[in-house]
């Protein structure tokens, strides 16, 4: 089985590498073979949901020609602002950035490199306010080869300066900024008190039944119970009590050391730790090398929670919520007030996973929610080919959760995540990235950006493509009702391909947008979606490069008769991938974070460039942009 313990993952510069080089991807073409396997699953697999003939799509707004050049570009009748960009200052006293001279220490108090995920957290704290808030921002990781003068991605493990090392590690986390909406721009305050960076050198806590485990005990932490900072935060998700979720997305690749030799090893081997060091984090940080602090790899792969309301608070790692590369955490209150948490695996052939609170919150008492995401049930899930997707509880003792077959007790079901649903047989996906569920039907939509890994023999109902270079979105549907009354507790879903990506006019690769779908609009490798306050969906693409296509922003119905007709509104910049899309409340400003322009460069100098600045002898800045209509107005409408 392609996901075994035997057949581990691939790390997360493996990932990565999908977003960064062309280099192979597409050698030789698509095999003869890319066609779908089993034409029953081409659109829906639901009466009543067939595509009309005639599109009568609810987006407004003319079609951007797709641009794909060194800035970026907006549909007309848009503006689009800077709002935040690396190195911005989030507090006074700070010089001028200079890319080329900034410190690890300075780099604690200005924004973070990759910006990923984002979280608009209205302020006042509990209110709807649309021109007043907190961006919540992840910054992912960092491109040392346009970030340092003539280094290459391949050897910044081996020669990153202790200072370069230390700046990377200061750069990554999440960034939380007060911004403000005045004459139709957003603009940072900043010298908020609420301004903060959470980084790798933050302290954290560990809770839920992971928490004081041995295998969470280090050297430094003899309780199991405290953690130094986080990496790798990708996706995230935001509570109804006001708290930011942030998601660590593998870290296998920060840690050096021999992992065949740990204590752990299998542990190690199913979450694809090699030793790598590939930001050299080990050459100087003893807690990162796997010969020294082994269990210190446990520590990392969660989601963590973060007050931003509270810059004095302490994030917390909820282990309830399972280990993996975390692409999403997705709350919805259900009908009878449990939360459930969608997330994603992000890896070649790993899986979707459900939590789901014990507890109900209490929208009276916010405070009700402090502890909500400790207890509770895990589940993974299996996709069946009669169109029904079943939740597989990952409960120690059920099945073959048990001792014997090496899961002494729950903390470690939770801390071999992975292990875990492969006893259980659960459905390997096509890197399972974003999941977001729908504020008008109550539908959920997961995306599955690629998996060119897949052959043949691998294909499953919820997978139906080898050599999946394009991508495609699954619609779950809870049972119970439509918007406030889906159970999204259920055991079993229904479930629906809504659309499988690529170029709709190349045969060999079997898209099934809607058939008015324009040359602008169609799409390869969706990451990241959100929905509008009307229930529009909004895609985010990360890997459209390979084809020589921009990254970009797209709107598409899921219902009525322009299902799964998307409508091309922007358009990033070199090299770059659009991610994070957030809505304030309102609906009239969308807010974007465009990750890691020219880093398919191989070097700093070859920048193919230097968005958004354009300054001689400055590296480009990854950063967050705000999209808005001209005349105020809803975006989309």
């Amino acid at each position: 089985m392609a996901n075994s313990p035997s057949s581990p993952s691939p790390v997360i510069r493996d990932v990565i590498a999908d977003r960064v080089s062309r280099r192979g991807l597409l050698k030789g073409g698509l095999a003869s073979g890319a066609l779908i396997a089993g034409g029953s699953f081409v659109g829906s697999l639901f009466a009543g949901e067939t595509h009309a003939a005639a599109a009568l799509s609810t987006l407004g707004f003319p079609e951007l020609k797709r641009v794909y050049d060194k800035t970026h570009a907006a549909a007309e009748g848009y503006e689009t602002t800077i709002v935040a960009r690396w190195g911005d200052a989030l507090a006074t006293g700070l010089p001028d950035f200079d890319g080329n001279k900034v410190a690890a220490d300075e780099q604690e108090k200005r924004f973070g490199y990759n910006c990923d995920y984002i979280a608009f957290m209205p302020l006042p704290k509990g209110s709807v306010n649309s021109d007043h808030g907190l961006l919540c921002v992840n910054n992912e990781y960092i491109s040392p080869n346009v970030m340092f003068p003539g280094m290459t991605e391949d050897d910044a493990g081996k020669t990153m300066t202790r200072e370069q090392v230390d700046l990377g590690m200061a750069a990554m986390g999440h960034s939380v900024v007060e911004i403000v909406l005045k004459d139709g721009k957003w603009a940072t305050v900043e010298d908020s008190p609420l301004n903060r960076r959470i980084t790798a050198n933050t302290e954290m806590t560990v809770s839920g039944p992971a928490a004081g485990h041995a295998l969470m005990k280090t050297s430094a932490d003899a309780t199991g119970t405290k953690v130094l900072g986080t990496s790798y935060n990708c996706g995230g998700g935001v509570t109804p009590w006001g708290t930011v979720l942030t998601c660590e997305e593998g870290v296998s690749d920060i840690f050096g050391g021999d992992p065949k030799k740990a204590p752990i090893a299998d542990i190690l081997d199913r979450y694809a730790f090699d030793g790598s060091d590939f930001y050299g984090r080990a050459r100087f940080h003893d807690r990162f090398n796997l010969d020294k602090e082994p269990n210190e790899a446990n520590r990392f792969d969660w989601v963590v929670e973060i007050d931003p309301y509270d810059p004095t608070s302490k994030p917390v790692k909820r282990t309830a919520l399972g280990r993996m590369s975390h692409e999403a955490s997705t709350v919805v209150v259900n009908k009878d007030g449990r939360v459930a948490v969608y997330m994603g695996d992000d890896d070649y052939f790993e899986y979707m996973y459900r939590f789901v609170s014990n507890k109900a919150y209490d929208p009276a008492n916010p405070a009700s929610g402090k502890d909500l995401l400790d207890d509770g049930v895990l589940s993974v899930a299996r996709f069946d080919a009669d169109g029904t997707m079943t939740w597989l509880p990952l409960v120690h003792g059920q099945g073959k959760l048990t001792t014997e077959n090496g899961f002494a007790d729950q903390a470690e079901v939770l801390l071999k995540t992975r292990l875990a649903a492969d006893a259980l047989g659960a459905t390997p996906m096509d890197r399972p990235e974003d999941i977001e569920t729908s504020p008008v039907t109550g539908r959920v939509y997961a995306v599955m950006t690629k998996n060119k890994k897949r052959d043949q023999s691998k294909v499953n109902p919820a997978n139906t493509r080898p050599e999946n270079l394009w991508g495609h979105i699954v619609e779950l549907i809870p049972p119970g009702g439509r918007g406030a009354e889906a159970d999204h507790t259920a055991e079993k879903y229904e479930w629906d391909l809504f659309v499988l990506c690529g170029n709709p006019k190349d045969a060999a690769v079997g898209a099934t947008f809607h058939a008015d779908t324009s040359e602008d609009g169609w799409f390869v490798c969706p990451d990241n979606i959100t929905f509008d306050p009307a229930g529009r969906l909004w895609v985010g693409t990360d890997g459209a490069n390979d084809f020589d296509l921009p990254d970009g922003v797209y709107g598409i119905d899921t219902e009525g008769p322009a299902r799964g007709l998307p409508k091309l509104l922007f358009t990033c910049p070199q090299g770059a991938e659009a991610s994070g899309p957030c809505f304030t409340p309102d609906g009239t400003t969308l807010f974007l974070s465009v990750q890691h322009p020219a880093e398919d460069a191989e070097t700093l100098d070859k920048a193919a460039t230097l968005w958004p600045d354009f300054k001689d002898g400055q590296p480009p800045r990854p950063a967050v942009v705000a999209i808005r209509r001209k005349d105020g107005k809803p975006v989309g409408a």
